[in-house]
C-alpha cells in the first residue's frame, strides 16, 4: 500500500516538473520575434535570437511577432479629386513590425495594427489625391497620347495635357506622409501603392453611355462608308455592264450587216448570173410561206403571182 501510494507520488512529481518546463520553454524561429509578459505587462525587450528559450512558468507569457514584411490591401475609398470627379481609389501597402515592445504597447496585434494602418494610409491616401486632378492620379508619365476614334473615355484635350505629378510620385506621397505617424506604433512601411483607380457608379453609367454613343457613332460612319461604297461599286458595275453591251451590240450589228452585205452580194451575183432562175427560185419560195391548204387567193388571171402555176398547167 506505501509503495503504490509513493509510485503515485513521483508520477504526480515527474509530470509537474513536466508541465513545469513545457511552461517555461519556448522556441523563437527565423522568421518570428518575441515579447515576454508578465500579467500583462512587457518584462523583456525584443528577442530575436533563434533557438531555445526559458521564461518563468505561468506567470509570463511568451508573444511572437512577425519579422516578415507584411501586405496590407485596404478597402477603395470615394474621393473627390481637385477637378471634382469622383472616385474610387484602392491602395496596398506593405509594412513590418521594426520595434515589437512599442507595436505591442500601442497596437497589441495584427489586427489592431492593420487598423491603424486603415487609419492611416487611408486618411492620406484622401488628403494626397484630393489636392490632384484626376490625370493626374491616373497617368504616370508624359509619353505621347495616340488620338484614336476610341477615345471616349476622357475627352482627348483633357488626355493630351501634360502631367506635372503623376500616379507615382503620388503614392510617394501617401508613402512619406504616412511614415511620419506609422514609427510611433512601431511599424515601418516599405512602400504604398495606388493598385486601382476607378469612377463612382453614377460616373461610371454616364461614362459606359458615352462609350457607347461613341461606338454607335462609330459604327453609324462605317455603315454609311460602306453604303456609298457599296454604291460607287454598284454604280461601275452598271456602267461597265453597260460598256460590255454596247461593245457586243456593237461587234453583233457590225457581223451582222457584213453578213446581210455578203447575202446580197451573192444573191446580186447570182440574179446576174441567171435572172430567170432567181426569179423562180424566189417565187417558189413565196408559194411556200404563202400557201397552204387553207389559204384563199383571189387573183386575176394575169397576175404575175401565177406565172409559173399558169406555166406548170400548160404543160
Amino acid at each position: 500500500m506505501k509503495a503504490t501510494t509513493r509510485n503515485i507520488i513521483l508520477i504526480g512529481l515527474a509530470l509537474a516538473v513536466l508541465l513545469i518546463l513545457a511552461s517555461s520553454v519556448y522556441i523563437v524561429s527565423e522568421t518570428n520575434q518575441v515579447i515576454i509578459t508578465q500579467f500583462g505587462e512587457p518584462k523583456s525587450g525584443t528577442i530575436s535570437n533563434p533557438g531555445v528559450h526559458f521564461k518563468l512558468p505561468f506567470i509570463q507569457k511568451v508573444n511572437f511577432f512577425e519579422k516578415r514584411w507584411l501586405e496590407w490591401d485596404g478597402d477603395a475609398n470615394q474621393i473627390n479629386t481637385k477637378d471634382k470627379k469622383y472616385i474610387w481609389v484602392d491602395t496596398y501597402a506593405r509594412w513590418r513590425i521594426s520595434d515589437p515592445l512599442k507595436f505591442f504597447q500601442r497596437v497589441k496585434d495584427e489586427r489592431g495594427a492593420h487598423s491603424r494602418l486603415d487609419d492611416i494610409i487611408d486618411g492620406e491616401t484622401r488628403n494626397t489625391v484630393a489636392n490632384f486632378d484626376l490625370l493626374e492620379v491616373v497617368r504616370t508619365s508624359n509619353r505621347k497620347f495616340e488620338q484614336t476614334e476610341e477615345s471616349a473615355i476622357l475627352d482627348q484635350t483633357e488626355a493630351m495635357a501634360s502631367i506635372g505629378t503623376g500616379r507615382l510620385k503620388i503614392a510617394n506621397i501617401i508613402l512619406n506622409e504616412s511614415s511620419k505617424i506609422i514609427p510611433e506604433f512601431g511599424i515601418e512601411l516599405r512602400d504604398v501603392q495606388i493598385k486601382r483607380v476607378n469612377y463612382v457608379e453614377e460616373v461610371q453609367q454616364k461614362v459606359f453611355d458615352r462609350m457607347i454613343a461613341e461606338r454607335q457613332r462609330i459604327a453609324s460612319k462605317y455603315r454609311s462608308e460602306g453604303d456609298g461604297k457599296s454604291a460607287e461599286i454598284r454604280g461601275q458595275k452598271e456602267r461597265e455592264l453597260k460598256r460590255i453591251q454596247s461593245g457586243a451590240y456593237k461587234t453583233a450589228q457590225e457581223i451582222k450587216g457584213k453578213a446581210d452585205a455578203e447575202a446580197t452580194r451573192i444573191y446580186a451575183q447570182a440574179y446576174n448570173l441567171d435572172p430567170e432562175f432567181y426569179q423562180f427560185m424566189k417565187t417558189l419560195e413565196t408559194y411556200r410561206t404563202t400557201l397552204d391548204k387553207d389559204t384563199w387567193l383571189i387573183l386575176s388571171t394575169d397576175s404575175e403571182f401565177l406565172k409559173y402555176l399558169k406555166s406548170a398547167g400548160n404543160r
